[in-house]
């Protein structure tokens, strides 16, 4: 299955005012930004510890204690470092970078509609789904939102037939996460005479991703992000892992999971719909360069589950976002310039699908109450708001001592002032963790591990806390010399008691 070349393009119209659409979407986005900004999960402050050690001390580490690299997007730290030297406010930085990348994915997926003669409200109808999507919602402030506008734009590229920038496109991709170039690799693979003027495009990939990942190699000890190890180490939460991770989720998030994942099915049931038509020769030109997507979704999703890995729920990202924007596409070319489609299935009712799904979402997000406590979906122990509080207190408690994280570091680190160490932070504790994955690895595995790490330094002691953090529950007795204590309770975990003692 490919995109044909000799596809009758609807020239973009000539329309004025073609601001109107990016300035709506960028108030919008505000406005949503400035809604979720409360229940900013843990791990976006990992990233923004990173952007803002980054903007203000020319530092790559979570704290400032030493280097480290596991930011898993580099793009989307150097992105946010650069906003935050500006408007010196992290926070801020991801809302403004946020708010672009909606007005990114409009822009881009208006272009392709347009010359694929879909209807002036796909671009629009696409970026609504992505943006009341409840896992999506709940992974504002990481790569996702920036991942998704990389691949609108790629689409663009590969719409055009533009090799150089399709490879630019891949090659950011591949720094806003390396497992993003599966996804570029299927969009490519699966146009027409792919390996027309290939060349230029694999050129351009490597010019733009090579210099980072050369520097991060030998810089900072690690081509690849040293999360690789880190989750792979952690392969599942006991039975659960990416594979059958969404069932998991549904135990404790029943409707926002299957809003989240809804579109995704309703993609992939309009895919089958498309494959059909396709096998009966019916043309279908206005869904052909969104052919990509659906298979790219499946390619990711697959991959992931490979890996095994926890079924951390930003990485379910990608194959969202994909299905999503190829359903946004089905229903306008449903609705819109697809006299086929209109027969057989009928305008009215997939727009009132997408309509329902819409409600249905921002109705699940309010229902929980304004402002929000905790994201749709979370895994975190406590919210944001709780342990902003406690950082600011242990910061007090502690000074400029180093402490050991109860499994969560992110908001802690950010609002604490002090050093929090765990194996995101310690890059002394990488090497045993190199090792321990090593074990669990092929030959290929131990090769492909020994290259990464070709100049990582094992000689980097581990990081010796003066004081601990430890979680237990209520029906758990306290450990003994307590220093300080703080409830903190979550719709993951219920609650718990988050103790600070002197470390042993």
């Amino acid at each position: 299955m490919t995109v044909p070349d000799d596809l009758e393009v609807v020239e973009p119209a000539r329309e004025p005012r073609r601001w109107v659409l990016p300035a709506i979407v960028m108030v919008l986005s505000a406005g949503v930004f400035a809604v979720v900004r409360p229940h900013l999960i843990d791990d976006t402050f990992i990233t923004l510890s990173y952007a803002r050690n980054l903007a203000f001390s020319g530092h790559w580490g979570l704290i400032e204690l030493g280097t480290s690299n596991t930011a898993t997007s580099p793009l989307n730290v150097l992105l946010l470092a650069a906003i935050t030297f500006v408007v010196r406010d992290a926070v801020l930085a991801a809302g403004i970078l946020y708010v672009l990348c909606q007005a990114g994915i409009a822009l881009a997926l208006r272009r392709v509609g347009e010359r694929a003669g879909l209807p002036s409200w796909f671009s629009p109808l696409a970026v609504v789904l992505l943006a009341v999507n409840p896992l999506l919602i709940s992974s504002i402030g990481l790569e996702v939102q920036l991942g998704a506008a990389g691949l609108a734009w790629l689409l663009v590229a590969a719409t055009e037939r533009r090799p150089v920038l399709f490879g630019v496109i891949t090659g950011l991709l591949t720094l806003v996460r390396v497992d993003l170039v599966l996804v570029a690799t299927v969009v490519l693979l699966l146009r027409k005479r792919f390996w027309v003027d290939i060349w230029k495009s694999a050129a351009a990939a490597l010019a733009v991703a090579v210099p980072w990942f050369a520097f991060s190699w030998i810089a900072l000890g690690s081509a690849v992000a040293d999360t690789l190890i880190i989750k792979t180490l952690q392969r599942s939460w006991g039975p659960w892992n990416f594979k059958n991770g969404p069932v998991l989720y549904e135990g404790a998030f029943l409707w926002a999971t299957r809003l989240s994942f809804l579109p995704a099915v309703l993609g992939a049931a309009a895919f089958t719909g498309l494959l059909i038509m396709l096998v009966r020769r019916v043309r279908t030109p206005a869904l052909m360069p969104f052919v990509a997507l659906v298979p790219a979704s499946i390619v990711h999703y697959l991959a992931y589950s490979r890996l095994h890995v926890p079924p951390y729920h930003w990485y379910y990202g990608p194959s969202i976002v994909a299905a999503t924007i190829f359903l946004a596409a089905a229903v306008a070319a449903v609705a819109g310039d697809a006299p086929v489609f209109v027969r057989r299935a009928g305008g009215i009712p997939a727009v009132l699908v997408a309509g329902v799904l819409v409600v249905l979402s921002v109705g699940n997000y309010a229902a929980a109450g304004l402002p929000r406590q905790y994201a749709p979906i979370t895994s975190n122990h406590a919210s944001s708001a709780q342990y902003a509080q406690i950082g600011t207190e242990l910061g007090r408690l502690v000074g400029t001592s180093t402490v050991r994280s109860a499994g969560e570091i992110g908001v802690l680190a950010y609002s604490c002032g002090c050093s929090i160490v765990d194996l995101f932070a310690d890059r002394g504790a990488i090497g045993p963790a190199i090792a321990a994955r090593k074990s669990q690895t092929g030959l290929l595995g131990r090769k492909l591990i020994d290259l990464n790490f070709h100049f990582f330094d094992y000689g980097v002691p581990q990081v010796r806390p003066e004081y601990a953090l430890t979680e237990i529950r209520p029906d758990a007795p306290a450990p003994p010399d307590v220093i300080a204590q703080w409830p903190i309770t979550s719709p993951w975990s219920g609650p718990q008691t988050l103790y600070l003692t002197r470390a042993d």
